[in-house]
């Protein structure tokens, strides 16, 4: 099979172009790859044929950045001295062509059978490869009945989908992109339709309605995870006609809020899929709702060892902002919870079970070790870490419950240290009595335990780093235990773009504006490098974009008592991950409270009433190795967010 002949390129001439156009009948698609000018040259063509007379008309059919009308939406326009003027448009509540592209297609149709006859213009999205681009290409060119393709592409690459085009049946016309025309970045596409949103929004009304009320269309997320609607883009229609477009406010105990432009109608049935203004206020395309099953794979510097024989059932794997976190060895294995900070080359660990499938080198970058309680399946692998830490590192933090300081010097003292000199483990040991941390440093090999000074803390905060914080509280096994709180820090991230556009040079005042940020204060007054002032918030509004914290927490061997609910729904409020055991079904009740664990219902329970994103279950006892999805399935019953896992373990 040999490829086609290239097609050459038309100089990019509009007034050339108009005329070439004119000739070939009056349905006209401009196709190419995001910022190669589209908008820009649909635009110059509509202003050249209303100087001739001509009524044009155009579709603007990329909803993620429309030439004209509302991101989220493709809109019918017609030319006017002044611009495009919307004459109908169709929400799809996405910024995603590619993905929803039947329904863009169908909502493209729509539009043109409201177009009066005359020229047509269809500006499409940039979606250019693959079987999404193939799919738009041919569905808007069959739908449509277009008569001209309009190709803008660059005399260095190749034309986008060539087949497809050459297998279309129409004028095919290959054009220059203009020599300015660039790739809009990321962040700058999403201030320009974030913008566009809050313009429209501006004069808005505030309505509550029952969700039992309304038939829920698109791919609205599960209806107990109200987080997942705050912020949603949501549109009342009626018999596939959009009627109006607004936001959703809340979704709280069955109710709907919803910002609408003042006297909005409303209908019955809402349209809801993933377009959302996210905690940084940018209307970007939702993370896809994450219960379901869980397909990932961390790098090899996170994944443990494979081992002969290994029976730990699933091995649960979760991808953060900048981390992962592996349950080494699966849930019916010892706990061992590795958490990976990527970008940093550091470790923590929760738990110490059997750690002979993690690498050495994970043991020289652990800086902080959260123990639960001291039975041996939760610190017996502290003997691993020892071993492993002989040499030149830095003190490594141990956090536990009352007597883990003696339980530590225990392991250490049971073993002859002769000969390491001063390249023996350091570790620095805290035990967690109630909201103070009594610690003591040891060094193998140098005499002692050194006791240090008591630390008070509060509402639980041991660990204040600049990168992240841990919180903890204190739960009953019939001995006390400590479940943890691992949440990242909010980060604050300087668009370039925008401080190009405002004429200043980067140095430590976008520092001092990140931390002022940070602490909340807006009114500080910021030194620019032209010596000028102004006020933080003024500054981060068009400079900062943020990328809020993820929470994570860790519990397990706690018995199904009032007090452990509460704290522990308390401390996971809202937490991104959840790792918590579910160690026995129902039916073995009795077992869960002679032991001191919680069951899968329980378990789910905790989770919903914490209103956690992703729950990932651990702990099972080994009574199910051989049924763990008996497990799941009780836990899906009590809770619509744990992850389910995949064969691969």
């Amino acid at each position: 099979m040999t490829n086609p002949a290239p097609l050459p390129l038309s100089p990019y001439c509009p007034t050339s172009l108009a005329d070439q156009l004119l000739s070939g009948g009056q349905r006209i698609l401009l196709f190419g790859e995001t910022g190669i000018g589209k908008s820009t040259l649909t635009a110059e063509l509509a202003r050249i044929f209303s100087e001739r007379g001509l009524s044009c008309f155009c579709i603007a059919a990329d909803p993620g950045s429309p030439g004209f009308g509302l991101p989220g939406t493709v809109s019918l326009g017609q030319w006017r001295e002044s611009g495009w003027q919307v004459s109908a448009f169709e929400a799809l509540c996405t910024l995603d062509a590619g993905r929803f592209r039947l329904p863009l297609l169908s909502a493209v149709s729509r539009l043109m059978q409201k177009a009066p006859p005359g020229l047509m213009l269809i500006d499409a999205p940039g979606v250019v490869r693959g079987i999404a681009g193939s799919e738009l290409l041919t569905g808007m060119v069959e739908l449509l009945s277009i008569d001209t393709v309009l190709v803008l592409n660059r005399q260095s690459k190749p034309l986008p989908l060539m087949n497809e085009l050459l297998s279309l049946g129409v004028r095919i016309l290959p054009v220059h992109a203009h020599p300015e025309a660039c790739r809009p970045g990321q962040k700058t596409r999403a201030h320009k339709r974030t913008g566009q949103w809050r313009t429209y929004l501006a004069v808005a009304d505030e309505i509550t309605l029952n969700v039992a009320d309304l038939r829920l269309v698109g791919s609205p997320p599960p209806i107990d995870v109200p987080d997942a609607w705050t912020d949603r883009q949501c549109a009342f229609v009626d018999t596939e006609r959009t009627v109006s477009i607004g936001e959703i406010v809340a979704l709280q105990d069955g109710k709907l809020q919803i910002r609408l432009p003042a006297a909005a109608a409303t209908t019955r049935t809402l349209l809801v899929r993933d377009a959302r203004c996210e905690k940084n206020g940018l209307l970007v395309s939702a993370v896809p709702f994450a219960s379901g099953n869980l397909q990932f794979l961390p790098p090899p510097d996170a994944m443990p060892y494979l081992t002969k024989g290994y029976s730990g059932g699933p091995r649960p794997a979760v991808k953060l902002r900048g981390m992962y976190a592996t349950m080494v060895n699966g849930v019916f294995g010892d706990p061992l919870l590795h958490l990976r900070l990527h970008q940093q080359q550091r470790s923590l660990l929760f738990d110490l079970g059997d750690s002979g499938r993690l690498s050495t080198r994970i043991a020289h970058q652990v800086s902080d070790v959260f123990i639960s309680h001291a039975h041996i399946d939760h610190i017996g692998g502290f003997l691993w870490l020892l071993r492993s830490r002989v040499g030149d590192f830095p003190s490594c933090r141990i956090f536990g419950p009352p007597g883990l300081i003696g339980h530590i010097k225990g392991m250490i003292d049971g073993i002859l240290w002769d000969r390491i000199g001063d390249t023996g483990p350091r570790f620095e040991i805290a035990e967690i009595h109630g909201n103070q941390l009594q610690r003591a440093r040891i060094q193998t090999g140098c005499g002692d335990c050194v006791d240090l000074p008591e630390i008070q803390f509060a509402e639980g905060l041991i660990v204040d780093d600049p990168q992240f914080t841990v919180r903890t509280i204190t739960l009953d096994h019939h001995t006390p235990v400590q479940a943890y709180a691992f949440e990242s820090k909010t980060k604050f991230n300087v668009d370039n773009t925008v401080l190009k556009t405002l004429g200043l040079n980067a140095g430590p005042w976008l520092n001092e504006l990140k931390r002022a940020i940070g602490a909340g204060d807006t009114a500080a007054m910021i030194r620019l490098p032209d010596n000028s002032s102004r006020m933080a918030g003024e500054l981060a509004a068009s400079l900062l974009t943020v990328t809020p914290g993820e929470k994570l927490v860790y519990a397990t061997d706690l018995a199904e008592t009032n007090a452990n609910r509460t704290a522990l729904t308390a401390l996971a409020h809202k937490a991104n991950v959840f790792f918590c055991e579910a160690s026995f079904l129902e039916d073995d009740i009795d077992q869960a409270r002679r032991t001191g664990h919680l069951t899968a219902r329980a378990c789910g329970e905790i989770v919903s009433a914490a209103d956690v994103k992703q729950l990932v279950p651990f702990h099972f006892s080994r009574r199910y190795e051989t049924r763990p999805e008996e497990v799941y399935l009780e836990l899906s019953a009590a809770c619509s967010r744990v992850i389910m896992p995949t064969k691969s373990w």
